[in-house]
């Protein structure tokens, strides 16, 4: 799964608006947070596998599917 599926889940699917994600991160505005994932990964110079940008977004993805009790797809990073 790529970001731009990722970003198209999220406007199909959106986050609550407040999001504990371990015990040390809370993320207060989701909105927020995704908007400068997505702005980080456009603007990122390199291979996406290195963009911290991109592994919050994926992880956010995950807890995200996991916390609704879907099944996530484990497939590799792609551009």
């Amino acid at each position: 799964m790529n970001h731009e599926e990722i970003k198209r889940y999220f406007e199909n699917t959106p986050p609550p608006k407040e999001v504990v994600w371990t015990q040390w991160a809370k993320i207060t505005d989701t909105q927020v947070f995704l908007n400068s994932c997505y702005t980080t990964i456009k603007n990122f110079n390199g291979p996406i596998d290195r963009c911290p940008a991109w592994w919050h977004l994926r992880d956010f993805y995950i807890l995200m599917k996991k916390t609704a009790g879907q099944p996530i797809s484990e497939e590799p990073a792609s551009e």
